[in-house]
């Protein structure tokens, strides 16, 4: 006898959406950080976001490359001892405990000392950078609000599939009040800097 064809949506039909999601292990940062003097070399390569450990070394060659172009366009504008690239910020005390980010690019807003004895605060920075493939809703809204605590004032996601730059800016009260969305046709402004967004962009492949 052939199988029947489902008319329904199996979740709908077993009733999945009331099923509880499975055991979820959460970490805090006092824990992350007791791996990291315990040697654990994998959570090295990991951030913490709302208690999720999240692999920042899974990259392919386009989310490589966004950020090293970011990077780079920044770097001819303000210098390489304001840039930082994968390296920790500190959020907001409310998000401190379950919350770690290391963003892919930033820009401090001055160079100091005291950064070689601490991370900078979200507020310390000009601008934040985070390069999504596969990973846009999480950066588009939840490190949205998670940077926006911080006192980030400008937060950039370039969405290298879509090949858009999402920018949020005029930051009050801890939420932003502008959201742009730019084509890679456009240039984004920073400052007095205009900055082609095709340029932070990966290249596209040639068509056979």
């Amino acid at each position: 006898m052939p199988a029947a064809t489902l008319q329904e949506p199996l979740e709908e039909i077993l009733e999945l959406s009331a099923e509880p999601p499975p055991p979820r292990k959460r970490f805090t940062r006092a824990e992350v950080e007791q791996m990291l003097e315990a040697g654990l070399s994998m959570i090295e390569r990991c951030e913490l976001i709302d208690g999720d450990l999240i692999d920042k070394m899974g990259q392919n060659p386009p989310h490589a490359a966004a950020i090293r172009r970011t990077a780079v366009a920044f770097t001819e504008i303000f210098g390489a001892d304001r840039i930082l690239v994968q390296a920790p910020i500190e959020v907001a005390a409310g998000d401190q405990k379950w919350t770690w980010p290391e963003p892919d690019v930033a820009v401090l807003a001055q160079s100091s000392p005291e950064y070689d004895q601490r991370h900078p605060r979200g507020d310390e920075l000009l601008v934040l950078v985070e390069v999504a493939d596969t990973t846009v809703r999480q950066d588009a809204f939840k490190k949205r609000d998670i940077y926006a605590r911080a006192g980030v004032p400008e937060y950039w996601v370039l969405a290298i599939r879509q090949r858009r730059l999402i920018v949020h800016r005029h930051l009050a009260r801890g939420s932003y009040g502008e959201a742009l969305v730019l084509a890679e046709t456009e240039e984004v402004s920073l400052g007095s800097h205009s900055i082609p967004v095709v340029g932070l962009l990966p290249g596209v492949p040639e068509q056979p």
